[in-house]
């Protein structure tokens, strides 16, 4: 229906200036939400709050990969704006309490009813959403922590619709069981079972809108089917409203999710009081501004403030908050808990995050890091292990090793208050000692044999990394045979180095090296030795021993030449099944997936740190954009966004648990890391430009500095670090082994 918004839309025009001029006053102004919506970064650019439960976001409806956060730019249709996504994951889940306003309803038997859209009336703002739909309704989107907001403007002449579709899911997910009623003339309440990549899942709802609907009409999803075949007790509804007149209409709708009950749903939306967008708009934007604050950086280009704040950004998606806002919540197994302190979360993409975005948080996110920690501690509590991959308390066992170990050693190491050490050191002994995902074998034969498991390869690397780990607890502790145990265990990656090829290799139970062997050749097939990559990229995962892998090959030189070639060699995968997330190529280094994330600064463990300064510069500029397809492979649930936030400040954590951050080639004329006690870190930079990537030298408050990392301590005390840059390398900087990263052997 054609009509002209000229007059009506003002407000809500005012509503995006107002966010607008209130961004303009930080750095929010330079977060962009649709970098990563396309190409492979799987992020949504909704609205919601920094960690919030609800992220409020349109859903394409398109089945596939690239819609794993249910939105992908290259689509022009939107089927819905649900309340809960996953940001940058490669399975797609949840999508929950899925709403579409529409004029007229919306018939019963439609199931693959969408509504097409213009990326030219889209915005997309810290915690604003908005669009323009072809059926001529303007749409508005803002959230608190457990409430989302909607602004709806209907045409003249049209009859508002607002649909609740319960059976709408995507990928993996599918609805077992929902609900919804009337509770009067402008509530509702209900719920969504469902099941997918968490076998269990359950989100209560309650909705209320600014204006009485005329009824509430329900029924059976006619197009749902349960796992047999048979018609399941999928019920949606639709709000239908008075008709409009000769002037569009205005109605909101506030939505809040509990994960208890719908009592508490309807409780929820006691975080949104009144019906002024601007206001929740505008509370939501200083919510962002708080996070996106605490690192402020100089530069003269925008385009790099854009791709460093949107990063931040992505790093303040997950993990999600779980609980209600008095802390109760209620797990997968039906029981109804609360934390003795803080907020349970969810959503823990360990594989992915462990490595960069976790101890990130031990800088960013002191406090709330600490209800991070104690949510895995609780997931064990509950469950017997710590979790691998946590979606809503359901333990999706996607991806290998046991990641949360190197998270919380990581914080033992750091003396984070608020944990309890033996708690935590409990919790990791139980999984290095799990009768499940091959570790019973690992044990017995030194490494995961093939013929006993496949991922053999990377099971064996991870769960050596993570036995480090647990080492260094067991050090602290004063448990000495712990240590030894783990340390021994964590020499692992030795039984499966060939050093007639080169890499390290699968082995059966035999003790023989599995054939045939392709360094190139990857696979999602059982019979895989690496799990999202091939020899090439998992020879290099050995970041506590770097100098001990090094040895493997002969020597530093030949170790460096090694890794040379792996820039520099051709870029094919091979493979049928090969995954598509081995993105983002430099040669075999796939910087689209997270097993490549350190590789670069393994130079500076051998004296060379000249060229982790050149390979950074070149993956920085070369692998992130400000655009839709800004990001070389998934987003992953941070991870990529904390890898990009560290090195564009010239930092990396390569060695997750150590402590240590390894210097890398920082892009920006200044940075300023607010830290806890009101001290400060500022990183300078001296002759930065864009064919600068070398350091020449570094000061520490002002003495000249010869290590080639800063540990966390040092940082965390605050001062200024100043790094001099030049277009040519200084090979005498960091050549000492006194200065370079610590390493196992």
């Amino acid at each position: 229906m054609a009509f002209s918004f000229r007059k009506y839309v003002i407000p809500l025009l005012v509503v995006t200036r107002f966010a607008d001029m209130a961004s303009a006053q930080t750095n929010n102004k330079y977060i962009d939400p649709f970098i990563g919506t396309g190409g492979h970064g799987h992020t949504y650019p909704g609205a919601t709050v920094p960690f919030g439960m609800v992220q409020l976001s349109p859903d394409n409806g398109t089945q596939g990969w690239d819609w794993c956060s249910g939105y992908n730019y290259s689509d022009n249709r939107i089927a819905g704006f649900s309340h809960m996504h996953l940001s940058g994951t490669g399975c797609g889940d949840w999508c929950d309490i899925s709403v579409l306003p529409n004029n007229g309803l919306i018939p019963d038997t439609a199931q693959d009813f969408r509504v097409g859209f213009s990326h030219n009336t889209e915005r997309a703002r810290p915690g604003l959403y908005s669009v323009m739909l072809d059926n001529g309704i303007r749409v508005m989107l803002t959230a608190s922590e457990h409430c989302g907001l909607h602004t709806y403007l209907f045409p003249k002449g049209s009859k508002p619709v607002i649909r609740f579709n319960l059976a709408f899911c995507i990928n993996y997910d599918s609805t077992t069981l929902s609900f919804i009623k009337k509770v009067d003339d402008s509530t509702v309440v209900g719920y969504r079972y469902s099941t997918g990549w968490a076998n269990v899942q359950k989100v209560y709802f309650a909705a209320r809108t600014s204006v009485p609907f005329e009824e509430l009409r329900t029924n059976v999803a006619a197009h749902f089917v349960d796992a047999n075949g048979k018609p399941g007790g999928v019920t949606n509804g639709q709000l239908v409203f008075k008709e409009v007149g000769e002037q569009p209409k205005m109605i909101n709708m506030k939505v809040g999710l509990s994960s208890v009950s719908t009592m508490k749903a309807l409780e929820a939306l006691n975080e949104v009081q009144g019906w002024h967008f601007q206001e929740v708009a505008n509370i939501a934007h200083n919510k962002w501004a708080n996070e996106i604050d605490k690192i402020q950086v100089t530069s003269s280009s925008d385009r790099l403030k854009r791709i460093f704040y949107t990063g931040l950004y992505h790093t303040c998606m997950a993990p999600v908050l779980y609980a209600d806002a008095d802390g109760q919540y209620k797990n997968a197994k039906g029981d109804t808990r609360k934390m003795k302190q803080g907020q349970r979360y969810t959503v823990f993409s360990l594989w992915d995050t462990f490595r960069a975005l976790n101890p990130l948080f031990t800088i960013t996110q002191p406090e709330r890091n600490i209800d991070i920690l104690n949510s895995m501690l609780a997931f064990y509590d509950e469950n017997g292990l710590l979790p691998v991959w946590d979606l809503s308390t359901w333990e999706t066992g996607c991806m290998s090793g046991y990641h949360a170990v190197p998270v919380l050693a990581d914080a033992v190491i750091k003396n984070t208050k608020g944990l309890d050490a033996k708690h935590v050191y409990e919790a990791m002994k139980k999984s290095a000692f799990q009768d499940i995902r091959g570790t019973q074998d690992y044990i017995k034969y030194g490494y995961l044999p093939q013929d006993k498991g496949s991922y053999s390869v990377t099971i064996t690397l991870e769960y050596a990394y993570d036995d480090w780990c647990i080492a260094q607890v067991a050090k602290k502790l004063g448990y000495t045979d712990d240590y030894k145990l783990f340390m021994k265990r964590s020499e692992a990656y030795k039984l499966l180095f060939d050093k007639n090829s080169g890499f390290i290799r699968g082995k059966n139970s035999d003790g023989k090296w599995v054939e045939p062997f392709d360094a190139y050749m990857t696979s999602t097939e059982g019979k895989s030795m690496y799990e999202e990559g091939n020899a090439w990229q998992y020879t290099f995962f050995v970041p506590h021993d770097v100098r001990g892998l090094a040895k493997e090959f002969g020597g530093y030189e030949q170790f460096s030449q090694k890794l040379d070639s792996l820039f520099t060699v051709s870029s094919a995968v091979k493979g049928e099944s090969a995954p598509p997330d081995v993105s983002g190529l430099i040669g075999q280094y796939a910087h689209g997936n997270e097993p490549s994330h350190h590789i670069a600064y393994m130079y500076s463990f051998i004296g060379q740190p000249w060229k982790t300064q050149q390979r950074v510069r070149f993956i920085i500029d070369s692998m992130y954009h400000d655009q839709p397809d800004g990001y070389a492979g998934n987003e992953d649930c941070g991870q990529m966004s904390a890898w990009e936030v560290w090195s564009m400040m010239g930092l990396y954590p390569a060695n997750p648990a150590s402590g240590e951050y390894v210097f890398g080639s920082p892009v920006f004329d200044e940075v300023k890391i607010q830290l806890p006690d009101n001290k400060k870190m500022v990183i300078k930079t001296v002759n930065n430009a864009k064919d600068h990537p070398y350091i020449q030298s570094v000061t520490l408050n002002g003495k000249p500095y010869s290590k080639t990392y800063i540990t966390h301590a040092a940082l965390m005390e605050g001062g200024t670090l100043e790094f001099v840059m030049s277009d040519k390398p200084n090979k005498e900087w960091g050549s000492k082994e006194k200065d370079w990263p610590a390493s196992m052997n």
